[in-house]
């Protein structure tokens, strides 16, 4: 049994309000989240992922105010990452009405982390976001792309298909596979690393980065991507849900 590929709108977060930039950088503003949400659900989303983006640079709690008003407007599961760094904020963000909780840069810190969320709220609670990008010349890990922190701000040296792979085993419910290089580009997915990442672990694996037209979804399904995830190119209207499952369901992809 095949299952159905989620297309789910990304809401890059900050200060209270969706953003985007290109690779990390000079963000400009997409719209209120509350009304953002709302429309995807209403256009056919399967899911929602809300990521308080300077949560953890700028060392400040995630906006559980405006989570809780994106929950209440909306009927399909919200994932919500950003500045957790603990199983209480974890517990704060479903009481709040997240479904799923996003982690990256504190489990990277302290990979327990993900073992302790994982046994507390059940591994299907955990979205490991992993912010990786091609490594330089001359430097290296053994797939060739590393994991970055900070919302991209900082290297770290760390092998992302290695760590995709024991957080996975750590207790990760699913991989959200964020290509630093592609975001915002709109030049397609980094199908090589969601390969290289699909070869190691089995839990979901949600594609991000790259997304600029309905032909790039398909290869990173075929890639090995249980969903696609886009931000920008669904905020500024350039292609809606149904544009992207039509292209997806023409592949020969199932779609909700």
């Amino acid at each position: 049994m095949t299952l159905a590929v989620r297309v789910i709108p990304c809401l890059d977060v900050d200060a209270g309000r969706v953003v985007k930039g290109i690779n990390f950088q000079n963000l400009r503003d997409a719209g209120d989240p509350v009304e953002l949400a709302k429309t995807y659900d209403a256009e056919g989303a399967d899911e929602l992922v809300f990521l308080d983006i300077t949560a953890s640079s700028g060392n400040r709690e995630t906006t559980y105010e405006v989570v809780r008003r994106t929950a209440e407007q909306v009927f399909i599961p919200l994932t919500v990452g950003g500045g957790v760094r603990s199983t209480e904020d974890v517990n704060l963000l479903l009481r709040a009405g997240a479904d799923k909780v996003g982690v990256n840069t504190a489990a990277v810190a302290r990979p327990e982390l993900i073992q302790e969320i994982a046994e507390r709220f059940g591994r299907q609670v955990l979205v490991l976001s992993v912010d990786a990008r091609r490594c330089a010349e001359g430097t290296g890990t053994p797939s060739g792309f590393e994991v970055t922190t900070h919302g991209g701000r900082r290297g770290t040296g760390i092998d992302a298909v290695e760590w995709a792979h024991r957080a996975a085993e750590l207790g990760a419910g699913e991989i959200l596979l964020n290509s630093m290089d592609a975001d915002g580009t709109k030049d397609g997915y980094d199908t090589a690393m969601i390969e290289a990442v699909r070869a190691r672990v089995t839990v979901p694996l949600i594609a991000s980065g790259g997304a600029g037209e309905p032909a790039d979804f398909p290869p990173a399904v075929a890639a090995g991507a249980d969903a696609v995830l886009a931000a920008s190119v669904f905020h500024f209207g350039d292609l809606r849900i149904g544009e992207v499952k039509d292209t997806l369901r023409a592949a020969g992809h199932p779609v909700r």
